[in-house]
């Protein structure tokens, strides 16, 4: 089987042979390439390393199959922006997006459905859509202090609790979230943890070798695996969906992305129950870890930059004081805090590699021809790290960079990375997830100070653990301690309020 598989490799996909130069890379083995040299553990810092010696593109080839890597913010935005129509595909991801989801996950797809999925989504989740969600996501990040504050050995959790409930009450008008163990929870994360472990490069021999799908279910595990998985997850996604439009059926009126799906009806957007459940299901898939990681790497940077905490606490302090908690109104005049998550977001990308694009034709970038049909990989650690934008400094945790010399913010608008992607298939979500991110740390800054133990070794600023493609900080302990006395009362006041409210609005 193995001898047939390797002919067939190189009849199908051997390299085809090109006057045209292509980007450089590392040498690689005739019919092999590069599989020998690729890493399935946090490949970012290979392709980091790569992009020190060879510049903003990186060429690699896999058993025929072109892989460019894109290393640069300026030929990330080249490519990906002005020249979008040859880069918007994705690439074929045969087990995440074709078996698992079934074409419906419009992160990882191309086509009408993939138009129609994102151009509602974008509507919903637009920074002039995000005002009515304000409470909720300050709601959560009210809960996820007290959590943390009351019961530190398990802030991992408290994270990942306070991330789901977010989302969930965004997408479903569900009650806050009182454990993990919530039957919603464990849903997504199965499918979280599926469609990652899928997605991580090497794991399925399909996505090498294409042939491998015309292989009959009966001998394929992946398949009769990943097609039970994607009846699972439909059928469980379009119950969530459908018990949002029984209580709008039944009068009740509450804000949610499904609702809205359901109130612009099926004319306007065009889309099914199903496409619906799986649009819904699809945005929880992208922000769910991705937040929570982020959050877990402010608390690991708070421990070996104690500066940069009280700098940022002294802010909160001047503009907010201790005797009521920080909310959306305070932003604007908390230029620092701002600064700061938009610093770790850069330094520490939670997704430190973009989704593969696929390029519909032949181009060339600088002379160098990039082949049709290449798999595209944006390198966002190494895009967030580019010197000509972020200046010599770039690979230090630097906050201010952010910052004018007056102390405002320099671009109120921008980002100040690339870590939500590029062009047309920016992240959705990103306005919501900034907004999350802000007011969450925020009030943890409010309530909190986040010191390393004493006597006890930390892991270094510059670990990291890789999870599928998502990038971790590595365990760590610390200690969490109230700022000011008072906190935990006022916390735990304005906590049960929360769950006591929900409970009077039926929502539990």
């Amino acid at each position: 089987m193995a001898a047939f598989v390797l002919v067939l490799s190189f009849v199908f996909f051997s390299p085809k042979t090109t006057k045209a130069r292509l980007p450089p890379g590392p040498r690689r083995l005739p019919v092999l390439g590069n599989v020998f040299q690729m890493t399935l553990d946090r490949p970012w810092h290979l392709f980091h390393r790569w992009s020190k010696r060879y510049g903003p593109l990186t060429y690699l080839n896999i058993f025929g199959k072109p892989i460019i890597v894109i290393n640069t913010a300026k030929a990330a935005n080249d490519l990906f922006v002005r020249r979008a129509s040859n880069y918007t595909n994705r690439s074929r991801n045969i087990v995440v997006n074709e078996y698992i989801s079934g074409g419906m996950n419009f992160v990882a797809s191309s086509g009408e459905r993939w138009k129609k999925m994102r151009r509602v989504s974008e509507v919903q989740l637009g920074l002039k859509s995000l005002a009515p969600y304000q409470d909720l996501q300050t709601d959560q990040a009210i809960i996820l202090a007290y959590e943390i504050l009351t019961d530190p050995r398990n802030r991992a959790k408290h994270i990942l609790r306070a991330t789901a409930s977010v989302i969930l009450s965004l997408l479903y008008d569900q009650a806050p979230l009182k454990s993990l163990t919530d039957p919603s929870v464990e849903l997504m994360d199965d499918y979280v943890h599926k469609t990652n472990r899928a997605a991580q490069l090497g794991n399925n021999l399909v996505e090498m070798f294409p042939i491998l799908e015309y292989i009959p279910a009966f001998f394929s595990k992946w398949k009769r695996e990943s097609t039970a998985d994607f009846r699972k997850f439909s059928s469980m996604f379009e119950e969530k969906y459908l018990a949002v439009k029984e209580r709008m059926l039944s009068g009740e009126q509450r804000s949610s992305f499904c609702a809205t799906l359901l109130e612009n009806g099926l004319e306007k957007h065009g889309l099914s129950d199903l496409e619906s459940a799986w649009a819904a299901a699809t945005i929880y898939g992208a922000a769910y870890e991705t937040t929570a990681r982020t959050l877990s790497w402010f608390l690991f940077l708070m421990i070996h930059f104690p500066e940069v905490q009280k700098k940022a606490q002294d802010e909160i302090e001047a503009v907010v004081g201790r005797s009521r908690m920080p909310s959306f109104s305070d932003m604007n005049h908390l230029p620092y805090v701002r600064a700061l998550t938009k610093e770790i977001l850069r330094w520490r990308p939670p997704a430190a590699m973009g989704v593969p694009h696929a390029s519909t034709e032949d181009d060339y970038y600088e002379g160098q021809l990039i082949p049709k049909g290449s798999i595209c990989i944006s390198s966002i650690w190494s895009i967030n790290r580019d010197p000509e934008v972020y200046g010599a400094d770039a690979e230090e945790f630097h906050p201010e960079r952010h910052l004018n010399p007056d102390g405002t913010l320099k671009d109120e608008k921008g980002d100040g990375h690339y870590t939500f992607g590029f062009g047309r298939r920016e992240c959705v979500g990103r306005h919501f997830a900034n907004k999350a991110l802000l007011i969450e740390i925020s009030m943890l800054l409010w309530a909190i100070r986040i010191e390393a133990p004493a006597g006890v070794e930390i892991p270094h600023v510059s670990e990291d653990i890789g999870e599928g493609v998502i990038s971790r900080p590595p365990d760590f302990d610390c200690v969490i301690e109230p700022r000011f006395e008072g906190v935990g009362v006022a916390l735990k006041q304005a906590r049960d309020m929360i769950f006591q409210t929900a409970y009077n609005n039926g929502r539990e």
